[in-house]
């Protein structure tokens, strides 16, 4: 079970396929071509008023109702002891602890007396992450409100207490399974505080497909160029890039910052004006402050090419995030031997080793990662070195034999 439509059944049903959720592509792919694994796969649908099923390429789908992803549905379970009981599965394999229906899937198995089936992957923790949630903001801008802010009722300290909410939930369903996979020393200690009796498993993740194929060069490399993956969410630190970016223009003046995703900060129209959250309204306040509107361009939603691409023409990639546990985007970036500076969050300093496969440094710091920026494009030879090293780790942490050998062990401990 997943949060989202994989490309394979979005693709065979003629709809938007959803750009997010890379490792899920990748390890379904995988586990596709195991002649003995018949692979089941069940979602949310919001377009949906009944259960939407099917068949592709030898996997079945299951698309289940749900108009809200924050929501409880008693339906839902009624929709999961159908599938659990049509299928008939040796393991249940849950992937995300953010949403309600993660819940309903655990207290469905158990009522089914399958609980002892069930494994979740932890890819972050929503009720952890509240700690870091407001990542050194001015307290205006977390209690502020925008106009589309005040017309939702939805500002980011409303934000954090919805957060701590499902984290509530988060921790119900961890405290009923036996069986937790993770990657991160971070993972791995936070789960262990919530379920000490779970059979912890570890497991790396395998990347999307197009990140395989191709290595990072300085030669082909845009100079001075920087790519961040993302900037609509405040955990993921796009003020602290923009904090940091004037000490970066004053030493190399040609920088340019490459933001993945729509440009939240636009306000040319009432239309724009009314989409401005207060985040957002700060990322553009931070922009005008430092003249940066002629060196930060955001991309568009990049699919998975796309995304690729980007990555093979930055210098460098930043994660300014203030808590992940193991971002793709940045195992993404090493794979193809970008050399990256990632802030010292959650399970980062397992990826990423300080000083020999890039840089990593004190999330709330932008001063020292304007610094480590500034020593990648001045020196060319340990751009090299940090590339060459960031792709031997990660070829080895994104392996997809052994991550594909090593998931089908994980089944077989917790199908027994």
């Amino acid at each position: 079970m997943c949060n989202i439509m994989l490309p394979i059944v979005s693709n065979s049903l003629n709809r938007q396929a959803d750009s997010f959720g890379g490792w899920l592509t990748g390890l379904s792919n995988d586990l596709l071509k195991i002649s003995d694994v018949q692979l089941s796969v069940c979602f949310p649908v919001s377009s949906e008023d009944g259960l939407l099923s099917g068949e592709v390429e030898n996997m079945k789908y299951f698309g289940f109702p749900q108009k809200k992803l924050d929501k409880h549905y008693a339906k839902t379970e009624e929709y999961f002891a159908y599938i659990i009981q049509k299928v008939n599965p040796d393991v249940i394999h849950i992937f995300g602890t953010e949403f309600p229906h993660t819940l309903a899937m655990v207290n469905t198995c158990e009522r089914l007396d399958v609980v002892h089936k069930v494994l979740i992957s932890i890819q972050g923790l929503v009720s952890v992450y509240p700690i870091h949630y407001y990542a050194s903001l001015p307290m205006r801008i977390i209690r502020g409100y925008s106009f589309r802010d005040f017309i939702r009722r939805q500002n980011m300290e409303r934000a954090c207490k919805k957060m701590l909410e499902k984290g509530y939930l988060e921790i119900e369903a961890l405290k009923k399974v036996k069986h937790i996979t993770g990657r991160t020393s971070w993972d791995r200690a936070c789960t262990s505080q919530i379920n000490p009796e779970a059979a912890y498993h570890f497991c790396n993740e395998t990347l999307r497909d197009e990140f395989y194929k191709h290595e990072w060069s300085l030669d082909q490399c845009e100079p001075y160029s920087i790519t961040i993956s993302q900037a609509s969410h405040p955990i993921k630190g796009a003020h602290h890039m923009l904090e940091a970016l004037p000490r970066i223009l004053k030493v190399f003046p040609e920088t340019r910052l490459y933001v993945a995703g729509y440009d939240i900060t636009k306000s040319n129209t009432m239309i724009e004006k009314a989409r401005l959250t207060a985040y957002a309204g700060y990322l553009r306040e931070l922009i005008q402050k430092f003249s940066l509107k002629d060196h930060v361009i955001f991309t568009g939603i990049l699919d998975e090419k796309q995304m690729c691409r980007r990555y093979l023409r930055s210098n460098v990639f930043v994660l300014p995030s203030s808590i992940e546990n193991s971002p793709n985007s940045l195992g993404e970036a090493m794979i193809l031997g970008v050399p990256c500076v990632a802030a010292d969050v959650g399970g980062v300093a397992d990826m990423l080793k300080h000083n020999q496969e890039g840089f990593v440094y004190q999330a709330d710091a932008p001063y020292m990662l304007a610094y480590y920026v500034c020593e990648i494009f001045k020196n060319k030879e340990k751009a090299a070195v940090f590339s060459q090293n960031a792709r031997i780790h990660a070829s080895l942490t994104h392996n997809r034999d052994m991550n594909i050998m090593r998931i089908m062990e994980i089944y077989h401990e917790a199908g027994k």
